[in-house]
C-alpha cells in the first residue's frame, strides 16, 4: 500500500480492533489534498465497502485537512459522494439486483469540537442528496413514463409531503396568456403540456423570491427537423434542467431554508406529427416577440422563453433558468462543468463561487451585443437558431431579449445532466450549485 490516491485495501482481523475488517484508502499527496480528492476517497471507500456484505462502516475521512475547506463542507460531501455511489435505478427492472450494500454508515469523530459543524452538514447533506436522487430518478426514467403529467403529477406529491404550494397550468390557460412559443412545440405532441409552479415560502413574503426555471422537454425527438437515430434514447434526459428545479425544491424545503424560492417548470414532449409546427413558421411568445422557428430542434429556449415572462410576476430577487439546451456547449466545455452567462456580474459571480463550493462548477461564457446579429430575421422579431457558430451563445442570447426585467443567469448543462455509455444515467446536476447558491442567499437574508 503506497497511498497512491484511489488505491484501497481491506485488513482483516487487526489486533486491537474490534471491526472485523478495516479499509485503507489512499490519499495521494498532503499538499496536494483538495476538494476533487477528498469526494474521490469517500467514493472509493463507500465503493469498497459496497457489495463486499459490510452492513454497517465507520468513517474517519471527515477529519481529513482538505485545502480551503471547513468541517460541515466536509460533512455535507461526504454525504453526497457516499449517497452517489450507492444510488441505484431499478424502478423498472422486474429483477432487483442481489448485491450487498451499507445500511449504516457512522461519521467518526475523534473530539467533540467540530460536532455541530459536522451534524449540519450532515443534515444540508442528506436533503441535497434527497433531491438530487429524485432528479436521477425522473431524468432515468423513460420517455413513456416519465411524461409532462408524470412531473406534475410528482410536483403535486412534493406539494403533499414537503410543505410547497403547487400550481399547474394547462393548454388552455397557456393559451389564455397567449405562451405562442411553448404552445408551438407542443404542437406535435398527443401528450399534453404541462405549466409546473411550485412555491416554497421561508421567508417574509414581501421578501422579493429567486426563480428557478427548469427546461422540462421530457421527449426531444427534434420535431420536424428529426435527429438522427444514434443515442436518441437518451433524449429522456432532455427534462433535467426541469428535474433538478424539482428536485432543489426538495431540498430546500427539508432543509426549511430561510428563502422565497419559485420553482417554474415548462413541460413538453417535441414530436413530429401532423400539426407539428415546422421550419420556417411563425409564433408569437408570451412577450409579443414574434419569432421564426428555423429548427424545431431548437425548441428548449422557445420554452423557456415563455417561463422567463410568466417569471415576471413575481418581481424575483433573481431569475435562474436551467436547461439541456445545445450541443455546442457539450463540444465548448465537455462533460466537467455547465456554461453560464448572465445579465448580472453580481448574480453570476455569485453562482461560480457556489459551483466552486459545491464541486459542481459552472464556467461563464460571453453575452455580448456582438453575438444577437447572428439572431436577425427577415420575417419576425428573431430567429431560434443563430447558425453552426457559437451555438451556446446564441442560444443564451436568444433567452436574453426575455430577460431584461430581472438579473438572470442560464446555465446550459448538456454536458454534465447525464452520462453515456456503461455509466448511463442522470448526474441530478446542478443541484449541489443551485442549493449552495440559495443557502448563501438565505445566509444574507437573515444577517438583514
Amino acid at each position: 500500500m503506497q497511498g497512491k490516491s484511489g488505491s484501497c485495501r481491506f485488513l482483516y482481523r487487526v489486533p486491537g480492533i474490534k471491526a472485523e475488517r478495516v479499509l485503507l484508502v489512499g490519499l495521494g499527496k498532503k499538499e496536494s489534498f483538495g476538494a476533487k480528492e477528498y469526494c474521490d476517497a469517500v467514493r472509493n471507500a463507500v465503493s469498497s465497502f459496497n457489495g463486499t456484505g459490510t452492513r454497517d462502516a465507520w468513517i474517519s475521512l471527515a477529519e481529513l485537512a482538505v485545502i480551503e475547506r471547513n468541517p460541515e463542507w466536509k460533512a455535507r460531501h461526504m454525504v453526497l459522494a457516499a449517497s452517489e455511489v450507492l444510488y441505484r435505478f431499478e424502478k423498472m427492472k422486474s429483477t432487483k439486483t442481489s448485491r450487498n450494500s451499507l445500511s449504516s454508515l457512522v461519521l467518526g469523530l475523534h473530539t467533540a469540537a467540530g460536532r455541530p459543524a459536522f451534524e449540519r452538514g450532515i443534515v444540508a447533506g442528506q436533503a441535497i442528496a434527497a433531491g438530487v436522487n429524485l432528479a436521477r430518478d425522473l431524468g432515468n426514467l423513460p420517455g413513456n413514463v416519465c411524461t409532462p403529467s408524470y412531473l406534475a403529477q410528482t410536483a403535486e406529491e412534493l406539494s403533499d409531503g414537503h410543505g410547497l404550494a403547487v400550481e399547474l397550468l394547462d393548454r388552455k390557460e397557456m393559451e389564455r396568456l397567449k405562451m405562442g412559443a411553448l404552445l408551438s412545440v407542443a404542437k406535435g405532441s398527443r401528450q399534453p403540456p404541462k405549466f409546473i409552479v411550485l412555491k416554497h415560502d421561508g421567508a417574509p413574503k414581501k421578501e422579493r423570491p429567486v426563480v428557478l426555471i427548469g427546461k422540462g422537454i421530457t421527449f426531444d425527438t427534434g420535431g420536424i427537423s428529426i435527429k438522427s437515430a444514434g443515442e436518441m434514447d437518451e433524449m429522456k434526459f432532455d427534462m433535467c434542467g426541469g428535474a433538478a428545479v424539482i428536485g432543489t425544491m426538495r431540498a430546500i424545503a427539508e432543509m426549511k431554508l430561510r428563502l422565497n424560492v419559485i420553482g417554474i417548470v415548462p413541460a413538453t414532449e417535441n414530436m413530429p406529427g401532423g400539426a407539428a409546427t415546422k421550419p420556417g413558421d411563425i409564433v408569437t411568445s408570451m412577450s409579443g416577440q414574434t419569432i421564426e422557428i428555423l429548427n424545431t430542434d431548437a425548441e428548449g429556449r422557445l420554452i423557456l422563453c415563455d417561463a422567463l415572462t410568466y417569471a415576471e410576476r413575481f418581481q424575483p430577487s433573481a431569475v435562474v433558468d436551467i436547461a439541456t439546451l445545445t450541443g455546442a456547449c457539450v463540444i465548448a466545455l465537455g462533460h466537467v462543468c455547465a456554461g453560464l452567462f448572465s445579465n448580472s456580474d453580481k448574480l453570476a459571480s455569485e453562482l461560480l463561487a457556489a459551483g466552486e463550493s459545491s464541486w459542481d462548477r459552472a464556467w461563464q461564457l460571453p453575452l455580448w451585443e456582438d453575438y444577437q446579429e447572428q439572431l436577425k430575421s427577415n420575417f419576425a422579431d428573431v430567429a431560434n437558431i443563430g447558425g453552426r457558430a457559437a451555438g451556446s451563445v446564441t442560444a443564451a442570447c436568444f433567452l436574453s431579449r426575455f430577460a431584461k426585467r430581472f438579473d438572470w443567469a442560464h446555465l446550459d448543462i448538456a454536458g454534465v445532466a447525464w452520462r453515456s455509455g456503461k455509466d448511463k444515467g442522470a448526474t441530478g446536476r446542478p443541484i449541489p450549485l443551485l442549493t449552495n447558491y440559495l443557502i448563501e442567499k438565505a445566509k444574507g437574508h437573515v444577517r438583514r
